[in-house]
């Protein structure tokens, strides 16, 4: 069943990652884990920037024609798809390093699941208050680097001391991949792709 493992993560992630070892699907299976999980913020942040406005502040709610967030919206899709396919990529470049041989649908399944908490905090922009979305951003962000540190040992089958060692430098990779992001959305808006607002 797609999104099998979802509750499992919250209620009990250690015998979750076991029974995700256990089983390893295949490389569809975590590609449909992905497309799904990632329309929850591209959705989310779509009704919220159309149909109820964020609000920054004091002032109006801002919000954007139903076009210009249909476009950024498909853009922040493509864009957190490709993010995760990366950090599997680089997970699995990096992980002989560090005494494993995982496949790249084993990296793609720790990439996968450790970023779903971060994913699914978009359910947040139905209350698009700037405040209250980066606090469960954060909660969001805390809880899928907690998996990836309980995640990778079992996964990879690698001793938790270097377990410890690896998942650092694949949040590292991931907050280099977090700041590409942000940089080519910077130089994306400033080049004529910004935002038209409704007012």
């Amino acid at each position: 069943m797609i999104l099998n493992h979802l509750w499992g993560l919250y209620a009990h992630p250690k015998e979750e990652w076991h029974t995700i070892d256990e089983r390893h699907e295949s490389f569809k299976y975590s590609l449909i884990h992905i497309l799904l999980v990632a329309l929850i913020p591209s959705f989310c942040a779509y009704y919220s920037a159309v149909h109820i406005g964020w609000s920054i502040g004091v002032g109006e709610p801002i919000k954007l024609t139903a076009d210009s967030a249909m476009m950024l919206s498909v853009a922040m899709y493509v864009a957190l798809i490709a993010g995760v396919f990366a950090l599997a990529y680089l997970a699995h470049w990096m992980a002989q390093t560090f005494g494993a041989d995982p496949s790249y649908t084993q990296t793609l399944e720790l990439a996968a699941y450790t970023s779903t908490p971060l994913f699914m905090v978009g359910v947040a922009a139905f209350y698009p208050e700037l405040w209250f979305v980066m606090m469960v951003g954060l909660a969001g962000l805390t809880y899928s680097v907690y998996l990836l540190y309980v995640g990778v040992p079992i996964l990879m089958h690698i001793p938790e001391e270097r377990g410890f060692i690896y998942s650092s430098s694949v949040v590292t990779v991931g907050l280099v991949l977090l700041v590409c992001v942000l940089t080519a959305t910077a130089i994306l808006w400033s080049s004529g792709f910004g935002p038209a607002f409704t007012h």
